[in-house]
């Protein structure tokens, strides 16, 4: 894929290249696509049918966003065939395609390309996704529930059987991620505190072992002033990374937690292992008498080595 590169995610994203308010089909209906958590084709918002192996065809295509040779496609669905197999199966997929009645690929004798007036709902999150990472924009405009709602969903979760599959996956998981923490960020600048931790939560649930989507989790609570609710946070972060990585926190991550002070708030956790401060050793308290006062048994007289003249005090046990 040929992404973009906005800074952290360098290596990911082409799907960046949509803009908003594509044309309409040559019918003059509104087509979407949808890849996020399933396959869905639309059509004026009613649900189209479309066979398992066209819905395939036009997912690739879709994330392709290119036009590719029929070579290239038919290798790429059907790795585990023979040449002249793959492409017939391609020509199958593409017959099936034209059976919803609508023209969702432009076919040429070399190349395949899914067809312009379909607006594909990952192209949308992707190129939200680098908005969002361009620290050098505001875009408080798709600072959203839908934003949100979008970045917090795989592509394709259910296909996970072809190599091109996971790869597309994997790539969109991290976008989503850092683009989930930047809007985090951005929302908790902006004070809207409820927002920025909603965010912070959708990073965190995708992917529970990342200190980074904890941290600005926790600094949308300290801005809020939930200083509780980002010592809860850090011990969730902390209790994960030990039983399934057998880490502690990292110094970033440790020093956002809220100090110790008299008024009740809670402490930091101490590291595994420490036991925690030693408790005070008690002290007990000794009573010397003057030697006038100090009474002893009739012939006999003080031991050896006695201080009889100490003055009253305490000592350490």
């Amino acid at each position: 894929m040929a992404f973009g590169h906005p800074e952290g995610t360098r290596g990911m994203g082409h799907w960046s290249q949509y803009r908003p308010g594509g044309p309409m089909s040559a019918e003059g209906h509104v087509m979407t696509l949808r890849l996020l958590k399933s396959f869905a084709l639309s059509v004026d918002q009613d649900r189209v049918p479309i066979s398992s192996s066209a819905q395939r065809l036009l997912a690739f295509l879709a994330l392709q966003n290119m036009p590719r040779s029929r070579t290239y496609v038919a290798g790429m669905l059907w790795p585990d065939v023979t040449a002249s197999r793959a492409n017939a199966n391609l020509r199958s997929s593409l017959w099936r395609a034209t059976r919803t009645g609508h023209q969702v690929i432009d076919a040429s004798a070399q190349e395949l390309a899914i067809c312009k007036h379909i607006d594909v709902d990952i192209h949308v999150a992707a190129t939200r996704a680098h908005r969002l990472l361009d620290m050098s924009r505001p875009c408080d405009d798709i600072l959203t529930a839908q934003t949100r709602e979008d970045l917090s969903a795989d592509l394709l979760p259910e296909w996970s059987e072809n190599e091109w599959v996971l790869v597309e996956q994997e790539q969109y998981h991290e976008l989503r991620l850092y683009a989930l923490e930047a809007m985090t960020e951005r929302l908790t600048a902006a004070g809207r505190h409820g927002e920025a931790v909603a965010a912070g939560l959708a990073a965190v649930r995708a992917e529970p072992l990342r200190e980074s989507a904890h941290r600005v989790l926790m600094n949308a609570h300290l801005a809020a002033g939930n200083r509780g609710a980002a010592l809860r946070q850090y011990e969730q972060c902390r209790r994960v990374l030990l039983e399934e990585l057998g880490l502690e926190p990292s110094q970033t991550l440790r020093d956002l937690v809220p100090a110790h002070s008299g008024s009740g708030d809670a402490a930091a956790p101490a590291p595994s292992g420490s036991g925690g401060a030693a408790p005070e050793l008690p002290t007990r308290r000794i009573v010397c008498h003057p030697a006038s006062e100090v009474r002893h048994p009739a012939n006999q007289a003080p031991a050896q080595g006695t201080d009889t003249s100490a003055p009253a005090g305490t000592v350490p046990a």
